[in-house]
């Protein structure tokens, strides 16, 4: 994209033609109804092909309940819905309260019926908490501040309100998952331990972003005690100290089913 592109894709952005509906071109939600602006490589690119190669590694998942940790847009979200189908659930968390009403529409144009949204982060306590939106609301990077991170005090923030998952399982708001995709910017230990029994009584396969060493050896403390591993998007293991370096790839966390 040129730099005069660029500038047009961002004066567009708060206009109406950034709600003109487009079709998804490519990935797991191919076919469904979009909006123009902004990321508009979710209806070119189909958002990340990782999410495909999760759902292919478990199969037909017609009927599967899928959770979705930082939803943002809901790319993943409706691509998922689709699949899975009327008897599926597909549970969709965004705090960011921009991208919450985003993935509100995006939603409602696919007329998705097997979808619960939550406009909550997902987290190891029921709290309020800071979220941090340092390039505005709406950013694919607003995050938590973790325990290693200095956030200057005139940053932007809003706060926002975090669940546990497995309290909604208990009140049955959700079914226990088959698959969980976790891309929450340095949050994903804590979600998953907010998880933690839903995870043991099910064993799904968790798509797993990762952000930094503490959001990883978090995760392995958790999981490799339930018997995960790591594999590759090729379904190939690669074990957990593969998985370090560079930050910010994703990986499939699974037990291996003998």
């Amino acid at each position: 994209m040129t730099q005069q592109q660029s500038l047009l894709s961002v004066l567009l952005c708060v206009t109406p033609l950034q709600y003109l509906p487009v079709r998804v071109r490519h990935g797991l939600a191919t076919g469904a109804r979009w909006t123009f602006l902004p990321y508009s490589y979710n209806w070119r690119q189909g958002g990340e092909s990782n999410i495909v190669a999760a759902v292919e590694m478990l199969g037909n998942i017609k009927g599967a309940s899928c959770w979705d940790f930082g939803a943002h847009f809901g790319i993943h979200t409706v691509g998922l819905a689709m699949r899975a189908g009327n008897d599926g659930q597909v549970a969709a968390f965004e705090p960011d309260p921009v991208s919450f009403r985003r993935l509100e529409r995006h939603v409602r144009m696919n007329r998705l019926t097997n979808v619960r949204l939550f406009n909550l982060g997902v987290s190891n306590q029921v709290s309020h908490v800071d979220l941090i939106v340092a390039e505005g609301k709406g950013s694919v990077r607003s995050h938590f501040q973790s325990e290693d991170e200095t956030v200057d005090v005139n940053t932007p923030r809003v706060l926002v309100s975090t669940i546990r998952t497995d309290l909604l399982v208990e009140e049955g708001e959700l079914r226990l998952p088959d698959l969980i995709k976790v891309d929450v910017q340095g949050h994903g230990a804590k979600a998953l331990e907010g998880s933690r029994v839903s995870i043991e009584k099910k064993r799904p396969l968790i798509l797993f972003s990762n952000h930094s060493e503490r959001e990883l050896d978090g995760t392995r403390r958790l999981l490799s005690p339930l018997g995960y591993n790591v594999f590759d998007t090729k379904g190939k293991q690669i074990g957990w100290e593969s998985f370090k370096s560079p930050w910010n790839q994703t990986a499939i966390l699974k037990v291996l089913r003998i």
